[in-house]
């Protein structure tokens, strides 16, 4: 990442620090789940990655303060993450992960939104494009996507580049050390993730709503995007040159194109 663009995420961060909120929910289940919003208008939900926070994954790196320029900031801390209570009964994960964002957004009066998630996150958008279609305005996926299902089309997908970006390691050292781990959690959601035979299937061709994907070039966009190019009838697929997974989305590594196209996409999409 440039200096320049250093600059501007510090910035934006400590404008929004004192700007951003906390809140709690208590959900259907009864956990208590911690979320954190910014700004005003229409809504923006964010879901963030495994073993990631809303903090970490949104506000650190000032996806969040660009997009509260306009819009209203709503970012989870999906259950066993962040400042969200943690059990460690896998039992308590699967299909509560993207039930959670409905209970959310429900307790905050929020009947439509932006939807983003980031690789765990964009598996839970998944889980709820294919519940909830109509709780979207746009639905976009950072490191993910929708994978072929059928093998005869995962045959034909273009192959993705090898590699890796040289600071990705030291990117995932860092995730590692975040405050708020708790590994028998993570665990149990790693036991549980949430996945496409805990809900209804994904039609992807029955979906009108724009869509989004962005990920890095060596984090495997085709094999990620090839169904939703061929499938989907809005959708907008960006690949950044020379990032891997963590290094696409990080802190101190996230490139400025990432920050751009999604909140163009979202200005360009908002409700009129």
């Amino acid at each position: 990442m440039s200096q320049t663009l250093a600059l501007l995420v510090v910035a934006a961060t400590l404008v929004f620090a004192e700007e951003s909120r906390h809140g709690t929910i208590t959900v259907s289940d009864g956990l208590k789940i911690h979320y954190m919003e910014t700004g005003k208008g229409t809504p923006v939900v964010l879901i963030h990655g495994y073993t990631g926070s809303a903090e970490g994954n949104w506000f650190s790196n000032g996806v969040a303060a660009a997009l509260a320029q306009r819009h209203r900031v709503v970012a989870i801390d999906c259950r066993g993450h962040g400042r969200s209570e943690k059990p460690h009964d896998p039992a308590r994960y699967g299909a509560r992960l993207w039930q959670d964002v409905i209970d959310l957004m429900d307790a905050l009066g929020i009947e439509r939104a932006h939807v983003h998630g980031y690789s765990m996150g964009g598996g839970i958008v998944a889980r709820l494009l294919a519940n909830r279609p109509e709780r979207f305005i746009t639905a976009a996926f950072g490191g993910s996507g929708v994978p072929e299902a059928d093998p005869e089309w995962r045959a034909k997908t273009p192959p993705d580049k090898d590699g890796t970006d040289p600071q990705e390691a030291e990117a995932r050292a860092k995730l590692q050390a975040s405050p708020n781990r708790d590994e028998e959690a993570l665990k149990a959601v790693l036991g549980n993730m949430v996945r496409a035979q805990d809900s209804k299937p994904l039609d992807l061709r029955t979906l009108r709503i724009p869509v989004l994907a962005i990920n890095g070039e060596y984090d495997k966009p085709n094999a990620k995007t090839a169904r939703m190019a061929r499938e989907l009838t809005n959708f907008k697929n960006v690949v950044l040159p020379g990032k891997s997974h963590l290094t696409a989305i990080m802190a101190g590594y996230m490139p400025k194109e990432y920050i751009d196209t999604l909140v163009a996409f979202i200005d360009s999409n908002d409700l009129k």
